[in-house]
């Protein structure tokens, strides 16, 4: 579901759609065993997207990323925060909160330079088969 999801065509010919494929879905069974609501479900696979869009498409460095994951989990666990969160992640605890933050560094922060890799260095990837 995920692939039709994300719109990956070329699954098995293509390295980077593959690696997207296995960072979202990891991260969805990740949130799923952490037991989250559908709308903390939701709020995570955002806060995925917002912080890989933020290296792919925005060219950010690993610490202006941090920085904006900063800001986007502003105010998670304080009803009626005077900071507005980019996001609606209101129905975090502290606890899941901080959860997210260690997925975060071990799955993307950790890799970041392949990820840089991935993204912004062109390779020439030839393709004979799928097998």
């Amino acid at each position: 579901k995920l692939e039709e999801f994300l719109n990956l065509t070329q699954l098995k010919t293509s390295l980077k759609e593959a690696i997207l494929l296995d960072y979202y879905t990891a991260g969805f069974w990740w949130a799923k065993e952490m037991n989250f609501s559908l709308s903390q479900l939701s709020g995570f696979m955002d806060l995925l997207n917002f912080t890989l869009e933020n290296l792919s498409g925005k060219h950010m460095t690993l610490g202006d990323n941090l920085k904006e994951l900063e800001r986007a989990m502003t105010g998670i666990g304080q009803p009626e925060s005077e900071e507005k969160s980019l996001f609606d992640l209101s129905s975090f605890s502290i606890e899941q909160a901080r959860a997210i933050i260690d997925y975060l560094v071990t799955s993307l922060f950790k890799h970041y330079k392949a990820y840089e890799y991935l993204f912004h260095c062109r390779r020439e990837e030839p393709v004979l088969c799928d097998e």
